[in-house]
């Protein structure tokens, strides 16, 4: 049986072949659109697929559940900043009457306040002093001094006081907030007072309030004769 002819020879597709390889041709490109159609669920189909889905499914039993209600309710945002407004404008009441009174801080709670009363007068005269009970009538400023010179001039402020008959003096010496270890003048003029030759005359002291000086002025409660010393056995 003769092979069927065909119209391309094998030159003939040796010759495509090489063109090809060659990149000389170039075959046509075609783009083909398939158009799809949407499919368009309904509220019907969808029950249906739900249902279906949902077969062989049993609910829970309640029996032996605790049921538990839990209710919210929105800030009120209104009161909220009202109370904010009141909380702000108490502080700021505090802090006026801080600055023009001196009130609404205890002095007598820091630890640079200071104390003390002679062991016949009765307890309570220190604080009295501090809060105000007993009238200021002289002061004496010791800024700028040293210590030595402090001494001199604190001794003749007294002196001057106790011939005048001021019973409450106010002695300003500073906080000392400069010293490395403790305020100098202020530990000095304690010394003075409860060591020296005027602790006869003083009956009690304390911290100043803090319209005169705070804890940088100590007020002084000057006796009107010295202290006699006790006898010996009582």
């Amino acid at each position: 049986m003769k092979p069927r002819k065909t119209s391309l020879s094998s030159k003939s597709l040796r010759d495509l072949r090489a063109l090809l390889e060659a990149k000389s041709i170039s075959l046509p490109y075609c783009r083909v659109s398939i158009p799809v159609e949407e499919v368009k669920v309904g509220p019907e189909v969808e029950e249906t697929l739900f249902q279906k889905a949902m077969e062989g499914v049993a609910p829970i039993s309640h029996e032996n559940c605790v049921e538990r209600i839990l209710e919210f309710r929105p800030p009120d945002r209104k009161g909220a900043t009202k109370k904010g407004n009141q909380e702000e404008a108490e502080t700021l009441s505090r802090l006026t009457r801080l600055v023009k009174e001196g009130k609404g801080f205890e002095i007598a709670d820091t630890p640079e306040y200071i104390e003390g009363t002679s062991r016949d007068v009765p307890a309570g005269t220190a604080e009295n002093l501090h809060r105000g009970k007993y009238s200021i009538q002289a002061h004496l400023d010791l800024h700028g001094l040293n210590v030595e010179e402090a001494k001199q001039v604190f001794g003749k402020f007294l002196k001057w006081a106790v011939v005048a008959g001021k019973r409450g003096v106010l002695i300003i010496h500073g906080r000392g907030l400069a010293s490395p270890a403790e305020p100098v003048l202020k530990t000095k003029v304690i010394e003075w007072m409860t060591h020296g030759p005027w602790r006869k005359w003083v009956a009690a002291y304390a911290s100043a309030r803090l319209y005169d000086g705070g804890t940088g002025a100590t007020y002084v409660l000057l006796r009107s004769r010295p202290a006699t010393k006790r006898p010996k056995g009582k």
